[in-house]
């Protein structure tokens, strides 16, 4: 796990396999629907509107009552939302979307809604983000970063864009704001000077920074500069290490190198920590764990013997690019052990009041589509975090930070028609986002034989034999 190597490699493989876009369909029909008697649950509150009724109408939530009206409309559907409970699409904050015709039905299948693409070659990921939005390629609604901004020679050049000095990055990022990217992502190997030239020139773009605390900058400082969110919790190791007294490597070779520290967790008195968190807090960046890579990265063994859950909703193209970029790696034993103090981390992060946005690195080995988002926030739950600030994690925290707020994120009359009927209430216990019983996508309804047909089809389509080892 030496600096985190797998993550270079994700997105290598990126450039060496371009998404196919061969599956087209018909942008998502605006459709009328009646959904009655069913529990509503504002996240931002964490409290319950119980037997209230949403009418849909052309892909909006036109309105919501809490006394059931009898309405005959056209074509209109009925949706007998007794003892369901209505949360809003998920999001998926940290995702690199590799396989388009799985990953659109199961994200779909599972509620998430919404992605944040977190690497690819910038014209790739524009086709890909106008795809989703035309409804071409089936799937979630997305943003990106196109391209990542690194070091001069960069880690994965074929996606990258080399900056070496400070205006090298001011100019990368002026070439980003121009071909469209929604963010700019930073990367492990930038000098220090010209990180500080990226974030100051992306704030005078109008444009968020967001990606790795690169190597050479200690996490405070990146935060201070206005980088908005943390990816991976790279950089809070040294936090641990500051703490302890001990030096604080600052290069520009390596990732993640102050992983080992998480380790050393409880040597650290904690109001120090907390008040080292706090000060983070205040800077206003926000942070995505992905915890599920980690918890994955435990079980290389199961997963390239094929013997792991889930593995028959991943295609052959991608059991085999985990066999060609992984299988030879071996097993670390420090993955094992960082994820219970990494949960810990996230914990001390969320009571600091940093802001966490839910992700999951999609791509790499053992992570699924849409369902490792569940996985994710049930890993969240066993840290000690609340199911309803969990959920708001899901949802609303990453629909403000992307700024879609206005129309996803809640429900709410004149938002999207964007959401997930449950059969248990979420607030009681994570696990119960898991227990859908149907999705509304951008107005189109769907019940759970639907998703149960995305899921058979995809399984079908996947069908294969598991990688082998090299």
């Amino acid at each position: 796990m030496k600096h985190f190597r797998y993550l270079t490699l994700v997105l290598f493989i990126l450039c060496m396999h371009p998404c196919l876009y061969t599956q087209e369909t018909h942008p998502p029909g605006p459709g009328k629907y009646l959904i009655t008697h069913v529990a509503i649950v504002d996240v931002e509150r964490g409290t319950i509107q119980n037997d209230a009724s949403i009418e849909v109408r052309n892909g909006l939530i036109e309105q919501i009552t809490t006394k059931m009206e009898e309405k005959k409309l056209q074509n209109q559907t009925i949706v007998d939302g007794k003892g369901l409970f209505v949360i809003p699409g998920l999001f998926d904050a940290h995702v690199h979307y590799y396989d388009p015709a799985v990953y659109g039905p199961m994200m779909i299948a599972h509620g998430v809604l919404f992605v944040r693409d977190m690497g690819n070659a910038t014209d790739q990921a524009l086709a890909l983000r106008q795809g989703l939005k035309d409804g071409k390629i089936p799937g979630p609604e997305m943003i990106t970063t196109g391209s990542i901004l690194d070091g001069d020679p960069p880690t994965i050049p074929q996606i990258s864009i080399g900056c070496g000095t400070p205006e090298a990055g001011r100019e990368a990022v002026r070439k980003q704001v121009a071909a469209g990217v929604d963010e700019i992502k930073v990367y492990s190997g930038l000098k220090k000077e010209v990180f500080l030239a990226i974030v100051d020139e992306a704030g005078k773009q109008g444009i968020k920074a967001v990606g790795h605390m690169p190597e050479a900058v200690y996490i405070e400082d990146g935060a201070k500069a206005g980088l908005k969110s943390c990816e991976h919790l790279f950089g809070f190791g040294k936090v641990v290490a500051k703490l302890l007294g001990d030096s604080l490597y600052l290069g520009t070779q390596g990732m993640g190198t102050d992983a080992p520290y998480f380790l050393r967790l409880k040597e650290v008195k904690r109001d120090e920590l907390r008040g080292a968190l706090k000060r983070i807090c205040a800077t206003g960046m926000a942070v995505c764990p992905t915890l599920v890579t980690f918890k994955h990265g435990a079980h290389s063994k199961e997963i390239f013997s094929g013997n792991y859950p889930m593995l028959e909703y991943t295609s052959p193209k991608m059991k085999g690019m985990w066999s060609a970029i992984w299988g030879r790696q071996p097993e670390n034993p420090m993955v094992q052990k960082l994820l219970l103090p990494m949960e810990e981390v996230v914990k001390e992060l969320s009571l600091s009041g940093i802001s966490l946005m839910v992700g999951t690195d999609l791509l790499s080995p053992g992570v699924i589509a849409g369902y490792s988002v569940h996985e994710e926030m049930e890993l969240w739950q066993d840290a000690g975090i609340s199911p309803a600030e969990i959920l708001r994690s899901a949802t609303i925290v990453p629909a403000k930070f992307i700024g879609v707020d206005g129309r996803l994120g809640s429900i709410a009359e004149g938002k999207t028609a964007s959401f997930v009927l449950l059969r248990s209430n979420p607030l009681e216990d994570i696990r119960n986002v898991d227990q859908i019983e149907g999705v509304c996508f951008r107005g189109r309804y769907l019940n759970r034989a639907d998703l149960d047909g995305l899921l058979a089809e995809v399984k079908k389509q996947c069908s294969g034999n598991a990688p082998q080892k090299q």
